[in-house]
C-alpha cells in the first residue's frame, strides 16, 4: 500500500491505497464523491474531470486514468468544490444554468470543472477546452454560451486558496502530518510504506529502473492507465516519473531544444508556438485538453504507437533519442529507435531520457487526417520538412503515421524528390513512390487504398502550403 497526501476541495487528506488506485474509483466509492461521473473509464468523455493544481499551475485531468500516487503534495477539486463555502455557486455553475446547458445532466460536472479550470486560467480558447468533454444530449452551443458569459467574472476567493495553500510549505506540515516521504512531500512529512518507487531525479529513476528492470515506468498514465481499467493488469513493480523535475525540462542551446521525456503535450505545445508552428498545431490536436496536460513525449515514443502523433513529427525534424541505462548513455536518429510493431530498440532498464530537434524548421509541415477534428487517433499523419537550394531540393525528411507498423520514413520518396528542382511537377512524379516505402493496412479507420491516397495528396498539399496557396479548411475564409 501506499500512502499519499493531498487537499481535497481545500481540505487535507491522507490515503493509503494500492498504487494503481484511480482518483475516480476513490472518489466514488471510498470518499462518496459522486459527482464525478464514470463513462468510458479511459479519458475519451471527460464525465470525470476534475481540477489538479501544484506549483506549475492548475489544469483539467481525467480521474478515470490518474493514479492516487500522481496526486501526492497537490491539490483537487471535484464538481463538489466548485461552489463557495456558503453555496455560492462558482461563475460557470451559474452560467449553465442561465444559458440551458445541462439536460440530463451526467456530462455537466466534467463540463463545468473543465470551465471553472479555463476559468481560473484565464482561457477563452473554448472549443479547445471543452474538446475532452461529450455530450450527447445538449449540444455544445448553449455550452459554449455559458463559458463565454462567465469569461469576464472574477475568479472567486475560494478558487485561489488551493494555490495558496501549495505555496506554504508550513501548511502541510502543520495539516499533513502523514504526507509520503519527506522528499517527496512539503517538508516535515513522515517515510510512508511505499510499494511504487517515486523517483524526484533521473539518478534515482536510472539506479533503479537498472535494478528492476521488470518494472513498469508510468508517467501521465494516459496509456497505462487503460491497461488497468480496461485489461485489469497487475503492473507492478511501479515507478512514477512526475516527480522527476529534470526529466521535465526544455533546454535551448545554440540551435537546438533538449526536450526532457517528462515533458507533457500542453507545455511541448507552448514551447514550440512560435518556433515550430505547424507542429504545435498538430499538439492542438493531440487527444483533448485533458489528456495533453498529463501525457508526456517520453511516453508518446516509448509506448511505440504506430499511429502516436509525435514520432512523424519528430523524425521529419532529425530528431536524436537520448537514452539510459543505469549511468550509460546513448543516442541514436529517432526513427532507428522503431524496429517493428511495438518492438524498439530499447534494453532491459532503459528509459527514454530525452529528444532533440532543432530549434528552427521553417519548412516543416504537418498534416493530420482522421475522422473527428478532435479527441481522435490519425487515420494517416504526415510530415514534411523539405531544403531546397537555388530552387533544387538538397534534403528531405518525410516521415508518417499510420502507413505502417511503426512510424516510418519515406525513403523512396525522399530520394526521387533530392536533385530535383521543387516544384509540383517533381511532387508529382514522385508519388509512385510512395508504394515502394508503404503497404499500409485496412482497418476500422481506413482501406489501405484511401491511405496511400491520403498520403500521396498530402504531398500535393505541402507543395500549395509552401508557396503560400490556402490549404487548410478550417482557415479559408469567403
Amino acid at each position: 500500500m501506499t500512502e499519499i497526501a493531498f487537499l481535497l476541495n481545500g481540505t487535507p487528506v491522507t490515503v493509503t491505497a494500492p498504487p494503481t488506485r484511480t482518483l475516480l474509483d476513490w472518489l466514488r466509492e471510498d470518499h462518496r464523491l459522486t459527482g464525478t461521473k464514470e463513462g468510458c473509464n479511459e479519458g475519451d468523455c471527460g464525465a470525470c474531470t476534475v481540477m489538479v493544481t501544484d506549483a506549475e499551475g492548475s489544469r483539467a485531468l481525467n480521474a478515470c486514468i490518474l493514479f492516487l500516487p500522481q496526486l501526492h503534495g497537490k491539490a483537487v477539486r471535484t464538481v463538489e468544490g466548485l461552489s463557495g463555502p456558503d453555496g455560492q455557486l462558482h461563475p460557470v455553475q451559474q452560467a449553465m444554468i442561465d444559458h440551458h446547458g445541462s439536460q440530463c445532466g451526467f456530462c455537466t460536472p466534467g463540463f463545468v470543472v473543465s470551465m471553472a479550470t479555463a476559468h481560473l486560467n484565464a482561457r477563452t480558447d473554448h472549443d479547445d477546452v471543452l474538446a475532452g468533454n461529450l455530450c450527447r444530449c445538449t449540444g455544445y452551443a448553449p455550452i459554449i454560451r455559458a463559458a463565454e458569459a462567465a469569461a469576464s467574472a472574477p475568479v472567486p476567493a475560494w478558487m485561489e486558496e488551493d494555490r495558496k495553500a501549495l505555496l506554504d510549505p508550513g501548511f502541510f506540515r502543520s495539516q499533513i502530518s502523514s504526507g509520503g516521504e519527506a522528499r517527496h512531500a512539503p517538508p516535515g512529512g513522515r517515510q510512508p510504506p511505499v510499494d511504487a518507487f517515486r523517483p524526484t531525479t533521473t539518478d534515482e529513476l536510472a539506479a533503479w529502473y537498472a535494478a528492476n528492470p521488470e518494472a513498469t515506468l508510468i508517467a501521465g498514465a494516459t496509456d497505462v492507465g487503460l491497461w488497468v481499467t480496461k485489461q485489469l493488469r497487475d503492473l507492478a513493480p511501479i515507478a512514477f516519473l512526475n516527480g522527476v523535475a529534470d526529466l521535465a525540462r526544455i533546454d535551448r542551446s545554440g540551435d537546438t531544444l533538449r526536450i526532457g521525456a517528462g515533458t507533457t503535450i500542453a507545455t511541448l505545445r507552448d514551447a514550440l508556438r512560435d518556433l515550430h508552428p505547424s507542429f504545435a498545431e498538430l499538439l492542438r490536436r493531440y487527444a483533448s485538453e485533458q489528456v495533453r496536460a498529463a501525457a508526456t513525449i517520453g511516453g508518446n515514443i516509448a509506448n511505440g504507437s504506430p499511429i502516436g502523433d509525435g514520432p512523424p513529427a519528430l523524425i521529419a525534424l532529425g530528431a536524436t533519442l537520448h537514452l539510459r541505462q543505469g549511468d550509460t548513455r546513448r543516442d541514436l536518429p529517432l526513427e532507428a529507435f522503431f524496429l517493428d510493431y511495438r518492438k524498439q530498440d530499447r534494453r532491459p532498464g532503459e528509459f527514454v531520457e530525452a529528444v532533440t530537434i532543432p530549434a528552427t524548421a521553417p519548412a516543416l509541415r504537418c498534416y493530420k487526417l482522421s475522422k473527428r477534428f478532435d479527441q481522435d487517433i490519425s487515420a494517416v499523419c504526415g510530415c514534411f520538412n523539405v531544403t531546397t537550394r537555388d530552387g533544387i531540393v538538397t534534403e528531405a525528411r518525410i516521415a508518417f503515421g499510420g502507413m505502417a507498423g511503426i512510424p516510418k520514413r519515406a525513403a523512396h520518396v525522399e530520394q526521387a524528390l533530392i536533385g530535383h528542382p521543387w516544384t509540383q511537377t517533381t511532387v508529382q512524379k514522385a508519388l509512385p513512390a510512395f508504394a515502394q516505402d508503404f503497404t499500409p493496412l485496412t482497418d476500422m479507420r481506413a482501406s489501405a487504398a484511401y491511405r496511400l491516397t491520403a498520403a500521396q495528396n498530402m504531398a500535393l498539399r505541402y507543395v500549395h502550403d509552401l508557396a503560400g496557396t490556402p490549404t487548410n479548411v478550417l482557415e479559408v475564409r469567403a
